[in-house]
């Protein structure tokens, strides 16, 4: 697991006189899982008095760079300008400054992964009620009134990843998992939609669950713990990005050879999978949020309607398909 997290996103302001000529559709239903969401077509109002949109994260981390590749592309291409804000470490209080700031700053729209969607639902209003637009991406907060949400649907990534876990173990034997922070209401998806799927298995046993808090150095302590306290287990099971690195970690200095099945595809992922530290990983293609946050927040200021959903899907990786998945 790397313990280097990436570097705090500066504010990006997009330099309007540079003007651009987008082509672009209005927004869609369904979200066609083999193609790049397009822009919104620039016109003369955009031109004139570009848009601020802002994109919160819960911590700054790798697995977040080509979500603020793809977004900042897209606001470049739109002439809309974009503020990229995370914690160093995942927390509640900052995400919170950070959102009381924004409304204060009077953006034009939001996109937040909310470490804690019922703390955070009240700032979320509030933006709202300012006239901001907000979205929810990765993780949702769906009692708040934030207008749609952005990613893959965590239950039903929660089922595949059990899915693909039970058949790896040929239907028996024991794991030992790992998750982020327990208040994100991704990975308590994700973890319902995995026990569910284990429902159809009697012989498969999930032995222990830790939660890391979204900290890479509890992570990587949890799993050599658990694994102490388990030695004869059969499988590894990680729910956030900062699992399946720490197994990578692991089985590299153990020299282990049981099955770990992590989530995402970030680069040090992949190559676990080629070098076989790591048997299978399940993607979010989160590549895509870039664009669609800001396709849908601008549409959002338009005043048009936006999906309530965009799933971005999920896909299974093992060594089969890892350098033709995309």
């Amino acid at each position: 697991m790397p313990t280097i997290l990436f570097r705090c996103i500066r504010y990006l302001p997009v330099v309007a006189a540079c003007l651009l000529l987008v082509a672009g559709t209005g927004c869609k239903e369904a979200i066609d899982s083999t193609q790049q969401p397009t822009l919104p077509a620039i016109n003369e109002e955009t031109q004139h008095a570009a848009y601020t949109l802002a994109v919160i994260y819960p911590m700054s981390h790798p697995f977040f760079e080509p979500v603020t590749k793809e977004a900042e592309e897209a606001a470049r291409q739109a002439q809309v300008n974009i503020i990229v804000k995370s914690p160093e470490e995942a927390n509640l209080e900052q995400q919170i400054r950070m959102m009381e700031n924004l409304i204060k700053q009077q953006v034009d729209g939001i996109a937040i992964d909310p470490v804690d969607p019922d703390a955070l639902t009240p700032y979320i209003n509030k933006a709202v009620e300012a006239g901001i637009k907000v979205i929810c991406f990765d993780s949702d907060a769906p009692d708040s009134k934030r207008l749609s949400f952005i990613g893959s649907h965590n239950r039903q990534a929660g089922i595949r990843l059990g899915q693909t876990v039970a058949e790896l173990m040929n239907g028996r034997g024991m794991i030992i998992a790992s998750t982020g922070m327990n208040t994100m209401m991704n990975m308590r998806e994700r973890e319902e939609g995995f026990k569910d799927a284990l429902k159809a298995h009697p012989d498969i046993q999930l032995l222990e669950l830790r939660s890391n808090h979204g900290d890479p150095a509890i992570s990587l302590q949890n799993l050599e713990e658990m694994i102490e306290a388990h030695p004869h287990f059969d499988a590894f099971v990680g729910f956030d990005s900062l699992s399946g690195p720490s197994a990578i970690m692991v089985w590299k200095a153990k020299g282990l050879t049981q099955t770990a099945v992590a989530f995402d595809d970030m680069p040090e992922i992949l190559e676990g999978i080629r070098n076989g530290q790591l048997t299978a990983t399940v993607s979010q293609q989160e590549s895509r949020w870039g664009y669609l946050i800001v396709t849908r927040l601008i549409e959002a200021i338009k005043n048009k309607d936006i999906p309530a959903i965009d799933d971005s899907g999920s896909v299974v990786i093992t060594k089969d398909n890892v350098d033709t998945f995309r």
